[in-house]
């Protein structure tokens, strides 16, 4: 992204802190650290811990549910809530989401683009203006890329 730096415009590196839900138990959190988990409800992936005005009203979370004639549990759901505006992406359901519960064909604009949504190969990718990132493939695996200056101010199972 550029910004000025001493009265001159310069381009500057935009640094990402990710974190990844994959096969449904295993996870990696923002700070690197892996572990597993099965359960089966619906969890918070990454939100702000405190509410702050200068920082961004945010969550995902994903929805966890008991796969047939199996130990773990699968992801039934990914839903990022920005703003009052809420999308969810539902396991299988390809090319489209929900928004506020109603299905919609990709690509969207929301909040006059402050979250985009469209297809990238076989994943759906919603991005904020705040540089947000989810991917999901509407199966068994969820990044979640968060600028760094979020880092240490988010909470959810993706650590802080």
């Amino acid at each position: 992204r550029c910004e000025m730096v001493d009265g001159q415009p310069e381009c500057v590196q935009e640094t990402f802190s990710t974190c990844w839900l994959a096969g449904g138990p295993h996870y990696r959190s923002f700070d690197g650290k892996a572990f597993d988990f099965m359960g089966t409800c619906a969890y918070t992936l990454t939100t702000v811990c405190n509410p702050d005005p200068s920082l961004p009203a945010f969550s995902v979370e994903v929805k966890k549910e008991e796969k047939e004639n199996a130990k773990v549990s699968s992801i039934g759901s990914v839903t990022i809530r920005v703003d009052n505006v809420t999308v969810t992406a539902v396991q299988s359901e390809n090319g489209m989401v929900r928004v506020n519960n109603h299905r919609s064909r990709l690509p969207i604009s929301l909040l006059h683009g402050k979250l985009r949504i469209r297809q990238k190969g076989k994943s759906v990718l919603i991005q904020s203006n705040f540089n947000l990132k989810v991917l999901y493939n509407w199966d068994d695996h969820v990044v979640i890329k968060l600028p760094a200056a979020l880092s240490g101010k988010v909470c959810g199972m993706c650590g802080n």
